[in-house]
């Protein structure tokens, strides 16, 4: 069976995440997508840089199963070069202002008059409103949503290490690219794909959100404990860390049969989850005294035979290593020209037991594509070197 996405092409004009991520889960899907960077390399190659400066860890997962090109679409020429390019597409991914899009030529308006049932797929920082031109990225984001508030320790506000906000927008763009496809598979129409950092955040943040406008408890952060059951929390071991997340009736008293806490059982304080996650204090302090005399080994062996849902806490070095995440056959080793060793890449991270996503190309070096995407658009090899000459590509 061929891809699903076989035969559509996306053009990539996103840069660092959310926009570059949501075109590599199409290119997963079997669509031909095309990056197109500056002609001195885009500012998000060299993030969390793990080779020279245009092999950063970013760049190489969010830019997968992509074709190279570079492109100054501010001159004349580069923007004749650019209109060629949407004309042949189907999807625009172009995470910028609505002000930089206007200015890169890539405005709704501007591209539908190329090709009436283009689809662009934007990302700004903060949707509509009175932020609306702010740039921001995925902290600003975080921290907006009431995500730093709340994690963390009281006094402390602290953002999630993981740019978990990008990923997530870039997903849920992906997602909303696939469905504006099957409209115009429909109705022959394109259509603008907005997705905005904040309202990605906002979905995420929305049950503490509106446990506040209901509630107004004004929850302070709890660090690791979970503010709704317990012992919900991390706990130190004799020779580590080990994550324990008790739910519901059935897991509170396994583990209070576990730890030999069974005066807790019919303690009125903990009674059901809510008041368990009220109450999580006392329940970590009695969880951390079992721990102590464990191993991570020991007590995570005993917590599975009670069925206590629990599991390590791994250092990226500890992630490689383990057992279960090397066989679950999602990180694939390839080859990169600035790098010693392959770099492990994840791949489409949803199993589909027919039309899977699969990794079939490596992020492209700086321009490696750019002859063969002009030849294709028309261009002989004389006025590709023209352009390079002239600084267009």
């Amino acid at each position: 069976m061929s891809s699903v996405l076989e035969g559509v092409r996306v053009i990539d004009f996103g840069r660092y995440i959310a926009g570059p991520f949501c075109a590599a889960l199409l290119g997963d899907l079997g669509a031909d997508v095309i990056r197109v960077e500056r002609t001195e390399g885009a500012e998000d190659r060299g993030i969390s840089p793990v080779g020279g400066a245009g092999a950063g860890a970013v760049y190489l997962q969010c830019n997968r199963n992509k074709r190279g090109i570079t492109l100054n679409p501010t001159t004349e020429a580069g923007r004749e070069v650019s209109d060629r390019l949407i004309e042949s597409a189907d999807v625009v991914v172009a995470n910028y202002p609505e002000r930089a899009l206007r200015a890169l030529g890539l405005d709704y308006e501007r591209l539908r008059r190329i090709r009436p049932d283009i689809i662009l797929a934007t990302v700004n920082a903060f949707g509509d409103g009175p932020w609306g031109a702010k740039i921001g990225f995925d902290g600003l984001a975080q921290a907006m949503s009431g995500n730093l508030y709340l994690s963390g320790e009281p006094g402390v506000p602290t953002r999630a290490f993981a740019p978990y906000v990008d990923y997530a927008t870039a997903s849920l763009s992906a997602l909303s690219v696939m469905a504006a496809l099957m409209h115009r598979d429909r109705s022959g129409k394109g259509q603008v794909v907005e997705g905005a950092l904040l309202k990605t955040a906002l979905t995420l943040m929305s049950p503490a959100i509106l446990e506040q406008q209901q509630l107004g408890l004004d929850r302070p952060a709890t660090l690791n404990r979970h503010p709704h059951a317990g012992p919900s929390d991390v706990f130190p071991t004799r020779d580590g860390w080990i994550m324990c997340m008790v739910l519901g009736d059935y897991q509170f008293r396994r583990w209070c049969e576990l730890t030999g806490s069974e005066d807790l059982q019919d303690d009125p304080r903990f009674a059901d989850d809510r008041l368990r996650g009220d109450n999580g204090e006392v329940l970590s302090e009695r969880m951390a005294a079992w721990c102590e005399t464990q191993t991570n080994a020991s007590a995570l062996e005993a917590l599975e035979a009670a069925r206590v849902p629990a599991g390590p806490v791994y250092s990226p070095a500890e992630v490689l290593e383990d057992p279960h995440v090397r066989q679950l056959d999602f990180y694939a080793a390839h080859d990169y020209p600035e790098l010693e060793t392959p770099a492990l890449v994840p791949g489409f991270p949803v199993k589909l037991s027919v039309s899977a996503g699969t990794f079939h190309r490596r992020a492209p070096t700086l321009g490696e594509h750019t002859d063969e995407v002009l030849s294709e658009l028309g261009y002989g090899a004389a006025t590709i070197e023209a352009l390079r000459e002239d600084g267009v590509v």
